[in-house]
């Protein structure tokens, strides 16, 4: 029986698809629930699963775009399992697992694998989690034995390689001193992304008002508790959960804020939606905090840590992604001291973060030695005034600057106390 194969729905609104790579070959016998190929859409790249145990025969090519519920592949079912073929996924496995013991397979088999290696498209491409091990610590693929299907590089191999230890001067000195080119396809993300940012500079009337914050509080507040903090909820508290509860606070007072433009109405929200800007190896991926606004500092540092996760490994889902009313960038982790963020549509503001610099300050007519914060809201100028923009990234320093506030709602526990 022939199986048909075929591209499974991204999302509502998405109709088309490129297919980004395959992870089998024409011809290869897979088993139920083996990984086929990744697709990517307008917004999210996806894995497609064999959905029977078979022979496959591939229909499009890497690269190619097909309509959502194109067949792509069929499955001969009838086609039996090659001999060895379970003995191959278990040498593969424990290769996996245990990459130095890899040297024990007999010789005619290194030389089966070896082929297949040279024929695989997988040959010395990393892994998600691969990249970004490799990435962080600058490491070429060439440094790294490949033991993964197909040749591809795994985690586990790169820490191998790191634990073994190589050349620094080798890895720094990348540049040959050539006149080559290497020009690539843009993916389907990457070129969504670039039509919706020069739509965003084209379509509104952006702004940036900047202010800098004094973290002192902030920093002093979490070097007491920070210990306390995370044996009671199992995460630590960083710095975004704070400017997350203090941005529903001043979106509170400034609701234009927290609207946005739908035709010729404004749309204002109730609720905050907040989208953290997360650095993935597909690019730039905004997952969305649902009702931050009625979430504790922990319950925002636990939602942070599992929607960054799942963005570095390339499993967020679209409507994670999806409905945001305010978004959060943080320049600062690649040492950002000021940037002009732009919008994130059809949202019309966004608060940058920036690196942390101690400088010298005026404090009661003294210089002083305080650990600054620039920040930056660029806003859409059509439905935010400058007197919102510039009021709402006051309300926000002086939130920061007291994290007390944070807690009474912009109130000091004086004021509230005395009912004012």
């Amino acid at each position: 029986m022939i199986a048909e194969t075929k591209v499974p729905s991204p999302g509502e609104s998405i109709t088309e698809v490129e297919i980004a790579n395959w992870l089998v070959k024409d011809g290869d016998y897979v088993s139920k629930d083996d990984e086929l190929c990744e697709i990517d859409s307008d917004k999210a790249t996806l894995t497609v699963n064999a959905e029977e145990s078979g022979t496959v025969k591939i229909l499009a090519a890497a690269g190619e775009k097909v309509a959502v519920g194109a067949t792509i592949c069929t499955i001969d079912t009838d086609a039996k399992a090659p001999a060895g073929s379970e003995a191959k996924k278990e040498k593969a496995h424990s290769e996996k697992e245990k990459p130095v013991e890899a040297k024990t397979t007999a010789p005619e088999k290194k030389q089966e694998v070896k082929e297949e290696k040279t024929k695989s498209y997988a040959d010395g491409v990393p892994s998600v989690s691969a990249k970004k091990l490799m990435d962080e610590n600058s490491i070429p693929a060439s440094k790294i034995k490949a033991t993964g299907k197909d040749g591809r590089i795994t985690k586990g191999d790169v820490l191998q390689a790191m634990s073994a230890g190589f050349s620094t001067e080798s890895i720094s000195n990348s540049w040959q001193g050539s006149r080559e080119t290497d020009r690539q396809k843009m993916s389907s993300l990457r070129r969504k992304l670039a039509e919706r940012l020069v739509g965003v500079k084209n379509q509104t009337a952006m702004l940036t008002t900047f202010n800098e914050v004094d973290m002192s509080g902030i920093m002093d507040l979490r070097k007491k508790y920070k210990d306390k903090f995370k044996e009671k909820h199992g995460v630590g508290v960083g710095f975004m959960s704070f400017f997350t509860k203090a941005v529903t606070e001043a979106l509170f007072h400034f609701p234009a804020v927290n609207a946005m433009i739908d035709g010729e109405e404004i749309v204002y929200h109730k609720y905050c939606d907040i989208g953290i800007a997360v650095s993935a190896p597909k690019g730039l991926m905004v997952p969305v905090i649902r009702n931050a606004e009625t979430l504790s500092l922990a319950d925002i540092e636990k939602s942070i840590a599992a929607l960054a996760t799942k963005a570095r490994d390339g499993k967020l889902s679209i409507e994670e992604m999806t409905g945001g009313t305010f978004t959060i960038t943080n320049g600062g982790v690649f040492g950002s001291m000021l940037s002009t963020p732009i919008l994130n549509p059809p949202q019309s503001a966004i608060l940058g973060m920036h690196n942390i610099v101690e400088r010298p300050v005026a404090i009661n007519g003294k210089v002083e030695i305080r650990p600054i914060m620039y920040v930056a809201l660029s806003y859409d100028h059509r439905i935010i005034d400058g007197r919102e923009s510039v009021g709402f990234l006051v309300k926000v320093k002086e939130m920061l600057e007291n994290p007390q506030k944070i807690l009474f709602g912009s109130k000091a526990p004086e004021e509230i106390l005395l009912g004012l």
